[in-house]
């Protein structure tokens, strides 16, 4: 595990240390952790969902009510797939 240094403003790290305690955060290093992973998660959400815009409205041809289903069923097995 690598250790990295991070420079907070007071302000900042005052909301932080009121969140542990509210939600019984033992360290800083936890909460942050969690929300970083969040953000993570979050980031890869607007990923996929851009990827399954993308295939929805791809089709240069015309397109059947069952292609587009069969699309649709894809685009969400790839999210379901991705944050399960």
């Amino acid at each position: 595990m690598e250790t990295i240094s991070l420079k907070l403003e007071k302000s900042f790290l005052n909301d932080i240390n009121k969140i542990m305690k509210k939600h019984r955060y033992s360290t800083k290093t936890e909460l942050i952790r969690e929300a970083l992973r969040d953000k993570i998660l979050d980031l890869e959400k607007v990923e996929a969902l851009m990827r399954a815009r993308k295939l929805y409205g791809a089709s240069k041809k015309k397109t059947t009510d069952e292609e587009l289903h069969i699309a649709g069923e894809k685009a969400l097995e790839e999210l379901d797939k991705n944050f399960r």
